[in-house]
């Protein structure tokens, strides 16, 4: 089964994590599919601290990979779009915004 989790590079006590697809079989920091992204926790300001590939997350997701809980947690925490129920693309629609005029106009 095809995961998508965090392998740790970087320094001693300086982490620098980065997230995969891999399969679950293979070791945390040992051979993977595709690197999706990565995640700095000891950014400074300047920097950046999370970045992903949104559309390879939702391609890996749509074939069938279970993302960690970890990788779930910071895309929920850093506001990566996500496809709704209907298929369509929560960065190009906001339900929301369909909603908002009828409820002023009322």
């Amino acid at each position: 089964m095809v995961v998508i989790r965090l392998a740790r590079g970087g320094a001693k006590k300086r982490p620098f994590f980065t997230i995969i697809a891999t399969d679950s079989r293979n070791s945390r920091d040992g051979r993977f599919v595709e690197r999706v992204g990565f995640y700095n926790p000891m950014a400074t300001p300047q920097e950046t601290r999370f970045r992903i590939a949104a559309d390879r997350l939702h391609h890996w997701r749509g074939v069938g990979a279970q993302v960690s809980p970890t990788v779930a947690r910071l895309v929920k925490l850093y506001g990566v779009p996500t496809a709704d129920a209907t298929g369509d693309s929560a960065a190009g629609h906001s339900p929301a915004a369909d909603v908002a005029p009828a409820a002023e106009a009322a």
